[in-house]
């Protein structure tokens, strides 16, 4: 009788290490697919940080070559209704331009 229970509390003692083995490893895999979860949502956030900057970029782009285009345009125009002298015309357009490019009257 003496040797089953000892059987037995061996048997236990090899359930309750192997429970904290696989308590361990189930820790150990937790925290790999905590820090790999991890490393992919940082990656995918410098993902989109870059394309925002570059969409970012292309929007800065567009808008001055629409500005610039704008400004001949403008150019054009005045050109057109205003019969000055050279040097004159030069000067109102150049007036215009500054005002148009830093708001200045």
């Amino acid at each position: 009788m003496q040797d089953v229970i000892q059987k037995i509390i061996a048997t236990e003692s090899e359930a309750r290490l192997t429970v904290e083995a696989a308590r361990a490893e189930a820790d150990h895999i937790l925290s790999d697919a905590q820090k790999k979860g991890h490393d992919v949502v940082e990656r995918a956030r410098q993902e989109a940080l870059i394309e925002a900057g570059r969409i970012v970029g292309a929007a800065v782009e567009t808008a001055e070559r629409e500005k610039q285009y704008r400004l001949t345009e403008a150019a054009i125009q005045i050109e057109s209704h205003i019969q000055l002298e050279p040097a004159d015309r030069e000067r109102a357009i150049e007036g215009v331009v500054r005002c148009v490019v830093c708001k200045q009257p």
